[in-house]
């Protein structure tokens, strides 16, 4: 064996050596995010959760999910937003990042381009502003569903800030939302990412006396109509769903808030 040949077989074990120790790395950087995912709690009040009927539930710091394979998003995302939390700070958007810590893949940003629909936020960035990191966080695929531009801009967001608004007068809420995922939806990207025909966001308040619960559940189109007139009872969203919502409170305060689609309480001013 001549020098070169020596040479060239030396610097391809090197190259070989430096590739298998940067994948090793890779590997056990994303089982501690998964590992991470799986026990940390972060901010979000856990017992307060809903049911998975997935089995993936995932824990990031300022918000947990439970996420579904078949229709590649989140069926419920869920927080805790205190008044604390609400903040006018303005952070440079960031670029959308795939979810490491789902064990089957979170879907890509690319299933969304061209697709004609936004990537929705289900916990919004905007209630995630008291830090850079926790709104950053707020970008990951995990956390997002395809949702029309008109929908997103206009009905969905006018809820998403009245929920601020009563995390103000109620010292904070706890918020539960999504898409209402079901068999035969449409989907983008070749990820198959399921569109929703409706959406929903149940809320939870302990703080200002008396509990009590509220529910929205939207069609998948913007609308004129004033907030309440979304209002339902839990129990609709639990059985459109399957979801199990506040399965931790007691037993007789639970079935009498969850039947109640009163928004008694809740001021829409």
């Amino acid at each position: 064996m001549n020098k070169r040949t020596l040479y060239s077989i030396i610097a391809i074990l090197i190259v070989l050596g430096v590739y298998g120790y940067e994948h090793f790395l890779n590997e056990d950087e994303k089982a501690e995010v998964i590992r991470n995912g799986e026990n940390a709690k972060g901010e979000t009040n856990e017992y307060f959760l809903p049911t998975s009927t997935t089995g993936q539930i995932v824990h990031h710091e300022g918000y947990s999910l439970s996420y579904s394979e078949p229709h590649e998003q989140a069926e419920w995302v869920a927080y805790e937003l205190k008044k604390a939390h609400l903040s006018n700070t303005n952070f440079k958007r960031p670029y959308f990042e795939i979810d490491k810590s789902v064990k089957t893949g979170a879907a890509h940003w690319r299933s969304y381009k061209k697709s004609g629909y936004d990537r929705g936020h289900l916990c919004p960035a905007g209630d995630r502003k008291y830090s850079r990191e926790r709104h950053d966080e707020t970008f990951l695929t995990s956390n997002i569903s395809p949702q029309k531009h008109d929908f997103n801009s206009g009905i969905w967001n006018s809820l998403e800030q009245k929920v601020r608004y009563w995390a103000n007068e109620y010292d904070g809420v706890f918020v539960v939302t999504g898409g209402v995922l079901i068999k035969g939806l449409g989907t983008i990207g070749e990820e198959e990412v399921s569109v929703p025909k409706q959406f929903y966001k149940v809320l939870i308040d302990i703080n200002s006396g008396n509990p009590k619960m509220i529910a929205f559940l939207m069609p998948h189109e913007n609308s004129s109509l004033p907030l309440y007139e979304f209002v339902v009872s839990v129990d609709v969203v639990e059985a459109l769903t399957g979801i199990n919502f506040f399965s931790e409170l007691d037993d007789v305060i639970e079935t009498k808030l969850e039947a109640s689609s009163s928004y008694k309480g809740w001021s829409f001013n």
